[in-house]
This record gives structure tokens, sequence and C-alpha cells, in this order.
């Protein structure tokens, strides 16, 4: 979602704000500001555009903006249109300035009172109650962080907040609650951001404020509060990441370049977590096994892609490892009355660990009193990481495309581990723990061949041109890919697709099949292939294109109306992570042709850190 950086520094602030800001466009984002105090400390200057940031650069080259104290935000609309006025940073009286990622859910209450008060306001947004609010008991206190510390009490919602004001122009005050904030440490200097990729041409160790956390930043300090106002320690950690592991290369957009990206990801994803052909059970957390020894039932809880992942872990669970499984959207497990099966490993799914649904569900889950949690995702120090009870980390490292790529893949390979470490206390023998290793093992090579496959796809993908609508088929676990694939080619391309098992299409949609809408299908040569080739029959005779991603062996042959992209052989447990390849890829090639912003397609944010 929305991004923050802010800064206390002995040097000029405003590149380093400008570069923190590109460094989180992945986020998504439709306007983008920074205010700094002058080198005088008197006043506050700000600049703010709607759209891009290079719009930002356009409107700073006729400013001389320069401060030592500054924060910089980029916007995603909720509470009123993309605008300039509506755009962070927002400031009251040019006293204090403030920006801020969340939704205040009682701002209109607060808007109202502060009205009555003799406030104006300047938007529509939600963020700008939190700045009349500071201000307001900073009149009475004359202290930033005092008047910081009362006015979040006033608020209902979520919040990352970065305040600065004339009064003190070398101080920063920050606070979290419900959104991800870093504290970077540097030497005479200290920042702040949304994402630690932010600040990774400045510092490598952060902060990672906890829940209801506010810290006050000076250029010598960093001192952190709780939530009871208790002056706290919060540890330094050492970032692995460097700042060109957020560059994309020799590739034309990220997207591509974290596709190519999979077959190292999910190699780092297996590294120390096979010892000869069994999975270990450590590798979920020092305790693993004696937990998972009472499990005997799974809770999977996610959003969009990582919910597509779940479902084929749900698969895979009760195939394989003879596991009861169930599969539940976060958003929506949140606000209803699940019932309560003991002995249930309740396992989320998110790549930034910070996404807010599924944060809220787990915490749902263990109020009413499900098991022990797992947690796999990509981001350590995130807030789902922190808390779950066990942890397993994907490795794919930054995904900076908004569509999901190398997250999604990883985020099966770590499902697999997950199946085989259960399966072999339900039904699994030594012998097929070892067939699902060696395959484990295999994956990287076959990731490989299957990447081979993007000229070919990039050629079919010219027929996606002109359409606008198209349909994806898949049975079994292969299901959820066609689901993954339809919502890949949707966000990129906003080409309008959908995705059902194959069997579904007698009933009902089979009526909006016809020569204008193509139908991709995912055809592993597995035991339900047959049935599935009935199914593409019923698409022909109705006149529609068929596109199949098929097994070589599986005897499915271009022909009119048909074309077919032939995958090499795969085994079927693992078959899923390969077949989401080709899909990514149709994707990705369909997006360039129609000329669409393929890394931040519009609307979307890579962290929906909000409700």
């Amino acid at each position: 979602m929305c991004g923050i950086v802010g800064a206390v520094a002995q040097r000029d602030v405003v590149p380093i704000l400008l570069e923190g800001l590109r460094r989180l466009e992945y986020r998504g984002y439709d306007s983008a500001g920074i205010v700094v105090i002058d080198g005088e400390g008197k006043s506050l200057q700000r600049v703010r555009r709607r759209g891009k940031i290079t719009e930002l650069e356009r409107g700073l080259s006729g400013t001389v903006l320069r401060g030592r104290t500054g924060i910089a935000h980029t916007r995603w609309a909720t509470h009123g249109e993309p605008s300039e006025t509506n755009a962070h940073p927002h400031i009251c009286r040019q006293a204090i300035a403030l920006v801020h990622n969340g939704i205040i859910e009682n701002h209109e209450k607060l808007r109202t009172q502060q009205r009555a008060n003799g406030f104006e306001f300047t938007s529509d947004t939600d963020t700008e109650v939190i700045v009349h609010q500071i201000y307001r008991y900073f009149e009475r206190y004359d202290d930033l962080l005092v008047a910081v510390q009362n006015a979040l009490k006033d608020l209902k919602g979520a919040y990352a907040l970065g305040v600065i004001s004339t009064k003190d122009p070398s101080y920063l005050v920050a606070a979290r609650r419900g959104s991800p904030l870093v504290i970077g440490i540097g030497i005479g200097e200290h920042f702040i951001a949304s994402d630690v990729a932010a600040l990774l041409p400045v510092t490598q160790r952060f902060i990672f404020l906890e829940e209801g956390d506010i810290a006050e930043l000076t250029r010598e300090r960093v001192t952190i509060y709780n939530v009871e106002g208790e002056q706290v320690e919060r540890p330094i950690r050492e970032s692995e990441l460097h700042a060109d592991a957020v560059e994309r290369g020799d590739f034309r957009h990220y997207m591509l370049k974290e596709i190519f990206e999979q077959s190292r990801a999910i190699t780092e994803t297996l590294e120390g977590r096979i010892s000869g052909h069994r999975v270990l059970d450590e590798v979920f957390g020092p305790k693993a096994g004696e937990v998972l020894d009472e499990i005997q039932s799974v809770l999977i809880l996610a959003c969009g892609t990582s919910y597509h992942a779940g479902m084929v872990g749900h698969y895979w669970l009760e195939s394989i490892a003879n596991v009861s499984c169930r599969v539940e959207i976060a958003s929506e497990f949140r606000y209803r009355c699940p019932v309560v099966t003991p002995h249930t490993l309740v396992v989320t799914l998110s790549q930034s660990g910070e996404t807010a649904d599924t944060i809220a569900a787990l915490k749902e889950a263990k109020r009413a009193g499900f098991g022990p949690s797992l947690s796999i995702c990509n981001v350590p120090e995130s807030s789902l990481v922190r808390e779950a009870d066990l942890v397993l980390m994907t490795r794919a490292g930054p995904e900076i495309g908004v569509a999901s790529t190398k997250a999604f893949t990883t985020q099966l390979t770590a499902l697999l581990l997950l199946v085989i470490v259960l399966g072999r206390r339900h039904k699994l023998t030594a012998g097929e723990e070892a067939r699902l290793v060696s395959q484990l093992l295999l994956l990287p090579s076959r990731v490989e061949q299957a990447l081979q496959l993007s000229p070919a796809i990039e050629e079919l993908s010219e027929q996606f041109a002109e359409i606008r609508n198209a349909l994806f088929l898949g049975r079994g676990a292969h299901y959820p890919i066609a689901m993954e694939g339809a919502l890949k080619l949707k966000e990129i391309s906003y080409i309008h697709a959908e995705a059902y098992p194959a069997g579904e299409l007698k009933h009902g949609p089979l009526a909006l099949v016809d020569a204008d809408m193509p139908v991709i299908a995912v055809a592993p040569n597995d035991q339900i292939l047959e049935k599935l080739k009935s199914n593409l029959q019923e698409v022909r005779a109705r006149g529609g294109r068929l596109y199949v991603f098929a097994d070589h062996a599986a005897e499915v042959k271009s022909g009119p109306g048909i074309t077919v992209i032939e995958i090499p052989s795969v085994e079927d447990e693992t078959a899923p992570i390969i077949y989401t390849i080709p899909l990514q890829l149709l994707a990705y090639h369909a997006a360039v042709i129609k000329g669409t912003d393929v890394d931040q397609p519009r609307n979307l944010a890579k962290s929906v850190t909000v409700e």
C-alpha cells in the first residue's frame, strides 16, 4: 500500500527521501509528496503531486527544497480521490507535518469535533484528522512526543506515522499500530520507512517497531516507548539485503526478472531443510517436532495469490499426508464464527507478512481457541512472523512486481515441505518421503526447463492483443493453478479472466464459450487427463479457441482452433509448481503487448496493509 520514508540527519535529506520513495514504488500508489524543515528550522517546505514520482521530481525541479529533517510519502487512495490536495504529507498551521499509512475508522466523528473547534480541512482524507488532533495536544503540552501519545488514544483504526514539527527541527516522532514501520540506524542520522528496501542505500541496520510502539528519533539517538508509555529496548537487526537486490538489472520489468529468479528462489527455500532423503522438523522451529506430533488437521488462512497456494496445499495435505485440511479467505474468516477443531495447525501464508486481513484472521483463530500457528512468509521480522508459533521463511528475496510470481512458487515449495513432515506422522512411508524429496530437489532444474518456453509463449501471446475476456480450466490441484493464471492475466493485462474446474463447464460457464472467448487449459499427464480431454472437446464443439499447456506425453496436439504448448514431463506432486511458470509468462507477455504498466498495474498495491 502506501509508502513512508523519513530522516533526521546532518546532511540534506531530500535525495534520501526521493530515493526511498523510488524504492517503494512497487507497493502501488497514485500520488506522492515530500516535506522538509528548511535550513533555518523555521518553516515547512512541501511539494506534492498526483501521479508517479517523476511528477514529484518535476515539481521539485523549480524549487530549492533542502533540509536536514523531512518525511515523504506515496499514497494509495482510500478516503478521497487521487489528487494533489489529498496527497501526503499533511500540514497543520505550518507547525506540524505528518505522513500516514493505514485507515482511521472514526475520522468522521473527529472531523466533526475538529471543525467545531475551528480547524479547517483542505483534503478529503482520514489522515488530516490525525495532524489536527496532534496539533490540538501540541498547543496544550508544547511537546511533540506527548502530543502524539495523547492523539493516538483518540484514534480507532490502523496507522504507521511519521511526524515532524518546526518546534524542534532535529526531531522526528514515529508510531505504528496495524501497519509496518521500521527504523534505520545510521551514524549521526536515523531514518524511518514502511519497508527496509527504502533505506538500503543508507543503512543495513534496522529496528522493527512492535505493535503500539512510539519512537522519537534525533540525529544522535532513538528512544522507543511501548503502548503503555514505558521506555523499551528493541533489537537492532542486520539486514542481509543489499541495495542492488531491488534493482531490475538487464530485465525490462521486475516481474520478468522475478519469474526468471524462481529456480534460484526455490533452491534457497530448500537449502538446509533436507538431510539425506528426509525433511527436517526443526526447519519450522526448535520445538516443531513436539508441536507437529499433536496435529490432526490444518486450517490455512490467506488472501489473493497466497490463497491459491493454500488451495494447492489443501489437495496435497489430504492426498499425500492424509491430513484433513480446509482453506479460508482470511478477510472472510475473521468475520464469521468458525467451528473450532482440536489439534488444528493454523497456517498463514503471506509474501509481505503484513497483510492486514491475514494477521487479523490469525488473531481471531487464536482467540477462538484453535491450535498452534505456522507462518509461511517471505519477510523476516514481519508482523505475521512475530505473531506465529512456528515459522518457515520462503527466502524468495525482494519481490517488487505487484503481481506475485516467485513468492507463489516458493510458498508452494514450503507447503510441500510441510506436507511431508506431517505426512510421515500419518501415512507417508520412508520410501514415499524419499521419492517426494527427490522431486523437490529436481524442482530448480525443472523450472529452468519451463522458463525456456518463454519465446514460444511470447509468440502465442500476440493472439491476446485484442481479447477482452478469457476462461482458465484445470482439474484437481491444477484448478487453483488455473485460478492463479487467471488472476495474473487480469492483474497486469486488464483482460477479464475467470477460472473454473473443467468439470464445471457444463454447469454454466459453457454458455460463454464462442470464438471470441479463448479458453486456457492446464493439462498434466495425470489420472484425470482423459476427463479433461472430454471437457476440452466441449469447448471445441462450441467453436471456442483452446490454448492448452500439456505434458508432451498427454497426446494433446495442435490443430484447428487449438494451440498446444508442450510442457516437459514432471511428477504429479510437483506439477502444479511447474505449470505455474507458463501461465506467468503468458500473463507477462500479453501485458507487454497490450502496453499496460506491468510492474505497477492500476488500482493495485503490492502489500495490502489495510482492510
